[in-house]
C-alpha cells in the first residue's frame, strides 16, 4: 500500500473512532492561533544556517491544542496539549515546529498506528476500555513507554505552562553541510505547571482558551526553544524512545506570543515543512504526517467550500 493510501485509512479510522466533525482539523481538532515574535541569540548560528535561527527576530503563528479529534470533548480529557509554530521566512516560505507536552510517540511505524487505530474501536473518556489497551501493548511492545507516561500524565495549568517536545529528531546543517541530530522542546517562561486530580472537575470548556488569552494580554505567555543535541547512539528513527534526559540542551531563542490572530482552516502546521540548514530525519511516522496533515487540510477546504 502506497504511504498516501495508508495515510487516508489512517484518517478515515480516525473519524471512523471518534465522530466527523466538518471543518475541524482531524486530530487537535479544536485550538487558538496566535501572532508571535521569535528572537533568535545566535547559539544555533554554529550548527545551522537555517534563517529564523540566526541572530534577530521572526514573525511567527502559534497554535495551542487540544489533542482529541473531538472537538466536543472536554478540556481534561485530551491532557496531551499541542503547541504549533510556524516561521515566516524572508524568501515568503514557511517552516514548523509541531510539538506535544509529551516526550515520545505511542506507535513506531505508520502501519502499527493505523493497525492500532483499527485495535481501539472505542474510546470512553479519553481512554480505551483496558481489554484493548491490554491487547494493544501485546501486539505493541515498543508502545507501552509511551502509554506509561499517558497514564501518570496530568494535564498543564495553562497552555502557556506546559513543556513541549518535538517527539521526532531532526539534522541541523551547518555551512560545511556538517548534521547534527536535534530534538526541539519549548520551555515556558511561566515554568512548568500541573493540574492535581481534585482540580479537574472545576475546569469548564473552554479554560484553555480563555486563560491563555489573559496571560498573552498581560505579557507572559513566552517560550524558550530549547534544541536537544542527539549522540551517535541516539535513535532518529524511533518516536517512541526518548532520548536520555542527560542530552545537552541549547537555548537558541525566544518565542513572546502577542496577539490573538485570524482563525483559519487555511493554515496547515506541517512538521516536514523545512528551511534550509534542516532536514528531516528518517522517521516514518514524521513523514507519514506529511501525507496525514495534507488529506486532513485538503478535506477541511472541501468542506469549507
Amino acid at each position: 500500500m502506497e504511504k498516501s493510501e495508508l495515510a487516508e485509512v489512517a484518517v478515515n479510522r480516525i473519524e471512523r473512532v471518534f465522530g466527523e466533525y466538518p471543518l475541524y482539523r482531524r486530530a487537535h481538532a479544536r485550538g487558538v492561533i496566535y501572532k508571535a515574535k521569535f528572537t533568535a541569540n545566535g547559539n544555533a548560528e554554529g550548527l545551522t544556517i537555517a534563517p529564523h535561527l540566526q541572530k534577530g527576530e521572526t514573525e511567527a503563528f502559534v497554535r495551542f491544542s487540544h489533542s482529541s479529534p473531538n472537538p466536543e470533548w472536554t478540556d481534561v480529557m485530551s491532557p496531551v496539549k499541542g503547541m504549533a509554530v510556524q516561521f515566516k521566512l524572508p524568501n515568503g516560505k514557511v517552516t514548523n515546529i509541531v510539538g506535544v507536552n509529551a516526550p515520545i510517540f505511542f506507535a513506531r511505524t505508520p502501519a502499527a498506528f493505523t493497525e492500532m487505530l483499527g485495535v481501539v474501536n472505542s474510546f470512553k473518556d479519553g481512554k480505551p476500555p483496558l481489554r484493548e489497551l491490554a491487547e494493544l501493548l501485546i501486539r505493541y511492545p515498543e508502545s507501552r513507554a509511551a502509554v506509561k507516561i499517558l497514564k501518570k500524565m496530568h494535564a498543564p495549568v495553562s497552555f502557556a505552562t506546559g513543556i513541549y517536545h518535538s517527539m521526532h529528531a531532526f539534522y541541523f546543517l551547518d555551512q560545511e553541510g556538517k548534521r547534527t541530530p536535534i530534538k526541539y522542546e519549548w520551555i515556558p517562561d511561566a515554568g512548568i505547571e500541573t493540574l492535581d486530580a481534585k482540580d479537574l472537575a472545576e475546569i469548564p470548556a473552554g479554560y484553555y482558551e480563555q486563560e491563555i488569552e489573559k496571560r498573552v494580554k498581560a505579557g507572559t505567555a513566552n517560550f524558550q526553544l530549547a534544541i536537544v543535541l542527539g549522540k551517535a547512539d541516539d535513535p532518529t528513527d524511533d518516536p517512541t524512545v526518548e532520548w536520555p534526559r542527560e542530552r545537552q540542551r541549547i537555548i537558541v531563542g525566544r518565542l513572546k506570543i502577542e496577539e490573538l490572530a485570524e482563525q483559519t482552516d487555511g493554515m496547515k502546521f506541517d512538521p516536514t515543512e523545512m528551511s534550509d540548514g534542516i532536514l528531516c530525519s528518517e522517521d516514518p511516522i514524521l513523514h507519514f504526517r506529511k501525507d496525514a496533515y495534507s488529506i486532513s487540510h485538503e478535506r477541511r477546504i472541501a468542506e469549507k467550500k
